[in-house]
């Protein structure tokens, strides 16, 4: 459905997009992740044909969308972030100037304005003035104009900045019910909201791609091993010598101390082990009360930091080597030179 290949964006000797190369498939609700700056505005829109790339293409649906931006377009449905909402018009006429603008038939406008209307689920407030509504309609609004003309592809540019806790709530619900007939690209800093509404997530970070698969995946990948969370009563201090008979345990780290005295251990199992039931077994013979026993968890929250902080770390080694070989290359020209 979308193809980025070899896609780069350079203003100047600025690298906005860094040879980004990514498909989503037909009917995904895929997240699109990466902090200020990372180049994701640019590259979404690139995908919209809303600017050109240094090198590289897009298609949308089979289009190249710089060879064949009519067609290109046509398939696509995009709400920016800060979508320019006329406030002297209702949503209603909104809507219809939207259908104008795609081209939709005459003919056919009063039956499309009716669906996208209900779509988005604002005939309530249709017939009063933009100006006058909430956040989360004038959201809605600005999702109803990406829908018109019924585009395979909507590119939704945090969609639910701004709103309340029950507005952002009703836009999720809204995109999951819209990702049954399209195809969705969705940006946002909210990374609890991508993890529950995308099937897929594309990271970046300074125009490059870090990663892309599910969130599942991802926080599977990131984990960091098998690790239990107890939280005990351990007044003797018996833990260590307790852990030490446990033959599948590779290592057990104390992560804070509780006001009530209860300590909290990080237990990590070898391989894969489940160690639970060893857990309990060993450590009611040592006469230790658990409180609380947990597999720990990874978010995409975490999965996010860590990678950033990777490609960080990547880059300074990376900057630190090309400072190394130049200056290895002036002492070789110096010593050349007598």
């Amino acid at each position: 459905m979308i193809k980025v290949e070899n896609v780069t964006k350079k203003y100047g000797n600025y690298v906005a997009v860094d040879n980004m190369n990514f498909e989503v498939k037909e009917g995904e609700i895929v997240g699109f992740l990466g902090p200020n700056g990372a180049g994701k505005t640019t590259t979404m829109s690139i995908i919209t044909g809303v600017i050109e790339p240094t090198d590289g293409h897009v298609e949308i649906n089979g289009y190249n969308v710089s060879k064949k931006a009519n067609k290109a377009k046509r398939e696509i449905g995009y709400m920016p972030e800060t979508t320019p909402l006329y406030n002297e018009l209702t949503p209603k006429e909104f809507v219809s100037y939207m259908s104008e603008l795609k081209g939709v038939k005459r003919k056919e406008r009063k039956i499309e304005i009716e669906r996208v209307i209900k779509a988005v689920n604002i005939e309530d407030v249709q017939n009063k003035l933009i100006r006058n509504l909430s956040r989360g309609y004038r959201q809605r609004v600005s999702l109803a104009g990406a829908l018109v003309g019924n585009p395979k592809v909507l590119i939704l540019d945090e969609p639910t900045v701004g709103l309340d806790p029950k507005q952002v709530t009703q836009i999720r619900n809204l995109i999951k019910s819209l990702g049954k007939e399209h195809t969705v690209i969705l940006s946002s800093h909210i990374l609890s909201e991508v993890s529950q509404i995308c099937q897929k997530v594309i990271i970046i970070n300074k125009g490059k791609l870090i990663a892309i698969d599910t969130p599942e995946n991802l926080e599977k990948k990131e984990a960091g091993g098998n690790i239990l969370l107890v939280t005990v009563e351990d007044t003797e201090n018996k833990i260590n010598e307790t852990v030490k008979k446990m033959e599948n345990v590779k290592e057990i780290t104390l992560l804070k101390t509780l006001p009530d005295g209860t300590k909290q251990y990080s237990i990590s199992a070898k391989g894969d082990k489940d160690i639970r039931k060893e857990v309990f077994a060993e450590f009611a013979k040592s006469g230790m009360t658990i409180f609380e026993l947990k597999k720990a968890e990874t978010s995409l929250e975490d999965v996010f930091i860590d990678l950033i902080d990777k490609q960080k770390e990547t880059s300074s080694k990376t900057k630190e080597q090309i400072k190394k070989e130049k200056q290895k290359n002036k002492q070789n020209k110096k010593g050349g030179d007598k």
